[in-house]
């Protein structure tokens, strides 16, 4: 194929889950994985799995229903239908082609054509939300309502503080699981500042930095176009994870600027959104009381990055590089992972998240990013916009503990 378009338009573009009438049929998209063009370098990663032996900490099976077999198709992308622990009980999609093609590459018979009919099977214990962004909290709620214990892809809320409130307040009132599946928590180096971080190698950070540049001239088309002109750090947490996901802790305030795009549909009044950056660069005031600067770009000329860097008062990594006081540190590799599952996409993450989750729910136990860190991750980013606009006007950040 020649371009870009003629490939988008070949693979149906859609959004995250529920996207676009396709030409493509369901048959067709299960056997296609979306590449580069889509995911950017970073989604398409992988990693090889840790030497970890795996032992199961239950022999208890839990019915999952998995929600959303959009453009990156990632209701399959988490392997949630291979882990020994996990029966893919019902799948949906809102266009009938592509809810055949999630049952199909998640191995399941039963299939309903909407997340709303499908959280009230009573015997769906947990669910999988890969559906456009801005359904995400929404679909979170109503499925936290029909007693469900619930995984979501990114981002948590969609631009709005009292929609993030308003997932906290139905997260903390059901006692049910929710995670949400950053990709970045489980990037290799990310996972290993954590282990580091724990056992006192960094001390508390001074400066952290994170990234996510994700090149997107054309701008992907999505289910009601979510995606065309979307601000920058309203999709934040590949960056953000590189401070909340490594200590626990959160963003209080930010300032911060962005730049121009270049592309017509980043021009107000040519998206719903009203937004004319295509980059945004945040610098905020950690819980810690450190600083950190982390950014979001469409416009970078890069096919994807999703990195970042932490500095602290004992000791700094870049990558999985440790230098500093700390003579004795814990196994900084990933755990052990099932044999049946992949490692995945995004670094070799998508694995070890369904794991996280699925455990958690077996042990009854938080989560690695659970609600709060969920919010914090995400929040930060949506206040950082609001700043944006008002030419990196100091804000404050709301907290979720």
């Amino acid at each position: 194929m020649s371009s870009r378009r003629e490939f988008l338009e070949f693979l149906g573009v859609g959004s995250l889950g529920l996207a676009a009438t396709s030409s493509v049929s369901g048959s067709a998209r299960a056997q296609q994985a979306p590449g580069a063009e889509i995911l950017g370098a970073e989604g398409v990663k992988t990693s090889a799995k840790t030497n970890k032996i795996w032992r199961p900490i239950s022999d208890r099976k839990i019915r999952v229903g998995v929600i959303g077999y959009g453009v990156c198709q990632f209701g399959a992308a988490f392997g949630f239908q291979d882990h020994p622990n996990v029966t893919v009980a019902a799948v949906s999609d809102l266009f009938p082609d592509r809810c055949n093609g999630l049952a199909k590459a998640c191995r399941c018979e039963k299939t309903y054509p909407s997340l709303e009919e499908l959280v009230k099977d009573d015997s769906i214990e947990a669910v999988f939300i890969a559906t456009d962004a801005p359904s995400h909290a929404r679909h979170a709620i109503e499925a936290l309502k029909h007693g469900k214990h619930v995984a979501s892809a990114v981002p948590a809320v969609f631009g709005s503080v009292d929609e993030a409130h308003a997932l906290y307040d139905a997260v903390k009132s059901s006692g049910l699981t929710y995670m949400m599946f950053e990709t970045s928590a489980f990037h290799e180096d990310c996972y290993a500042m954590r282990q580091v971080y724990r056992a006192g190698g960094l001390g508390k950070l001074v400066y952290s930095e994170g990234e996510y540049y994700h090149h997107s001239v054309e701008q992907i088309a999505s289910f009601r176009e979510w995606r065309v002109g979307l601000p920058p750090l309203w999709y934040p947490t590949h960056a953000t994870a590189y401070y909340v996901a490594v200590t626990g802790g959160s963003f209080t305030e930010v300032t911060c600027k962005a730049m121009p795009s270049l592309v017509k549909k980043f021009l107000p009044g040519n998206n719903r959104y009203d937004n004319p950056f295509g980059t945004e660069i945040a610098l905020f005031r950690t819980s810690e009381g450190g600083m950190s600067r982390m950014g979001v770009s469409w416009d970078t000329f890069v096919p994807g990055i999703e990195s970042g860097r932490i500095y602290g008062q004992r000791g700094y990594m870049t990558g999985l590089d440790y230098h500093g006081e700390e003579k004795s540190l814990p196994d900084l590799t990933r755990p052990a992972l099932p044999s049946q599952v992949a490692s995945g996409g995004h670094g070799g993450s998508h694995g070890y998240l369904t794991d996280e989750f699925v455990s958690a729910i077996l042990e009854k136990r938080l989560p690695m990013v659970d609600v709060a860190a969920a919010l914090n991750m995400t929040v930060a980013g949506v206040v950082a916009h609001q700043s944006a606009l008002k030419d990196g006007e100091s804000l404050k950040v709301p907290q979720f503990a």
